[in-house]
């Protein structure tokens, strides 16, 4: 049985998807979370994961939180989806630009790389995959989100005080559009980010890590045929450094998660992802 639990803290509530599970041991049930959904003013639907979105308790609860300001929100979510798939594909960078400011006049930049890009992004990969859109159009619209991540990134002004990062990728990916995001978002929140979203030698990376003394490592793979290259990658690094390493890309976000010998960061937002590297 899954459930949303409210916790307020201060002046506002923060929502919780949990769900019952019996303890054998102690023959009763205690409660599990299953996702950390937030604030209650700002949850939406699509927030709740797929196989428990249809679930009418669940939905029930969320409605009862501001239900015509979710309305509202979960309609700008569709909206700026359809939105900038079209103009991601058309390649207008300054329509793109203009989707982002007026999404985050409602959000904020988390919700809008989490709810809108990486979503989108991943219907143009499958779009391709499926011979909906020609392979120049999926090379136009991740050129195009790239220049829109870099956009939002120059209007950054974090203090990159907190932890530094350095976010990398194994030898042979080239996808990096995740690294820039994730650069991002952190440097918004403030923290020190060095962003090796390219592929470079392993060598070049365990320098750079003894060089610089970054507190934590984050390695981005995006197609699962570069997880053997990552695995061999963290296992260098172990062997060179006691440094924490986190692993996510599209290539975790499968059913079955690959073994590194690393924290795995799998389906999970941004905001759960800044949770993991404050508690690292």
């Amino acid at each position: 049985m899954v459930y949303i639990r409210a916790k307020k803290v201060k002046s506002d509530q923060y929502l919780y998807l949990v769900k019952s599970v019996w303890d054998s041991k102690k023959h009763t049930s205690k409660q599990e979370i299953v996702k950390y959904l937030g604030k209650a003013s700002e949850v939406i639907k699509d927030d709740i994961p797929v196989e428990y979105r249809d679930n009418p308790k669940v939905l029930s609860v969320l409605a009862s939180f501001n239900p015509t300001d979710i309305k509202k929100r979960e309609d700008a979510t569709k909206k700026s989806k359809q939105q900038i798939y079209k103009k991601l594909t058309e390649g207008n960078i300054e329509e793109c630009v203009k989707i982002y400011q007026e999404y985050t006049k409602i959000f904020n930049s988390a919700d809008f790389f989490d709810r809108i890009l990486k979503q989108v992004m991943y219907d143009i990969g499958e779009d391709w995959e499926n011979n909906k859109i020609s392979i120049a159009t999926e090379h136009v619209a991740s050129n195009v989100a790239q220049t829109l991540v870099k956009i939002i990134m120059d209007s950054v002004s974090g203090s990159g005080n907190k932890k530094k990062i350095l976010i990398c990728v194994p030898i042979g990916e080239e996808h990096h559009l995740g690294c820039d995001i994730l650069e991002t978002y952190l440097s918004i929140k403030g923290f020190k980010i060095y962003n090796m979203g390219t592929s470079i030698p392993t060598e070049s990376i365990i320098s750079f890590i003894e060089s610089n003394k970054p507190d934590i490592v984050f390695l981005s793979i995006t197609l699962p045929d570069n997880i053997a290259a990552g695995q061999r990658l963290v296992k260098k690094i172990k062997e060179e450094s006691s440094i924490p390493i986190l692993v996510g890309g599209y290539a975790m976000d499968g059913e079955k998660i690959p073994k590194f010998d690393a924290k795995i960061i799998s389906n999970i937002s941004l905001d759960e992802i800044l949770k993991i590297i404050r508690s690292v």
